[in-house]
């Protein structure tokens, strides 16, 4: 079912409060983030906030959707893994390194050691439904596959069939495995100050993803993918 529009006085809240917190998050860590910090610079009262979000965590999730979507539309589990011609896939890892590190100071603060283990998972379990459908794109996804774009983004948090949102995530441990291989990787890189350049960390870490994923399967969906060993 698609989800309602919102309404305009909705959206101009919801969006005073999204942007007050990424401004904040740029600026201090997100445990030192109040919900007072974010009412007083977007201009809104605490009761509009609790009518929209839980709180700092669960604004932090929605407030960084589009670059979350930006980052689980750039890792391996949402890039095909064979050509059209059948060859093999383009590394998408530089892209990927490359997108962090051009947010690095928005990642550290949701991701590091004073982020929040609850925009860390809801991040995860989105790229793993991402790695569900790329690894099985004929099998039914449920209420989830008709949100899908055909890039293979995923769609933005709060849609009533977003399985993130409805907790009806797929149980692929093979999916989750790949997802958790890429942020892991991601978080350690900012940790260590991301040392290396985009292109440098794509290709050190490209073929141990693809073993992963052929290992995992991923070569008996498509043709093409090149096999482990």
């Amino acid at each position: 079912m698609p989800a309602r529009p919102m309404d305009p006085r909705t959206r101009r809240s919801r969006s005073a409060l999204e942007t007050a917190l990424r401004e904040l998050i740029a600026e201090r860590d997100l445990s030192q983030i109040s919900v007072s910090d974010i009412t007083k610079r977007a201009g809104v009262n605490r009761s509009t906030f609790y009518e929209h979000y839980t709180d700092v965590h669960d604004l932090a999730a929605a407030a960084c959707t589009t670059v979350f979507d930006e980052l689980v539309a750039a890792s391996p589990a949402a890039v095909p893994p064979a050509t059209p011609d059948g060859g093999p896939p383009d590394n998408p890892l530089p892209d990927l390194f490359a997108h962090v590190a051009e947010h690095a100071p928005l990642y550290r603060a949701l991701l590091g050691d004073d982020g929040s283990a609850r925009v860390i998972n809801h991040l995860l379990q989105r790229m793993t439904v991402t790695a569900h459908i790329s690894r099985s794109p004929a099998q039914d996804t449920g209420p989830y596959e008709a949100s899908v774009p055909a890039d293979g983004a995923v769609p933005p948090a709060h849609l009533a069939d977003d399985p993130v949102a409805t907790g009806s995530t797929p149980h692929d441990p093979a999916a989750a495995f790949v997802a958790g291989a890429v942020l892991g990787s991601v978080v350690d890189w900012l940790r260590h100050d991301c040392p290396g350049t985009p292109e440098e960390m794509g290709a050190a870490l490209w073929p141990l993803l693809i073993g992963i994923a052929a290992a995992a399967g991923w070569e008996t969906e498509r043709p093409g993918f090149p096999a482990a060993g």
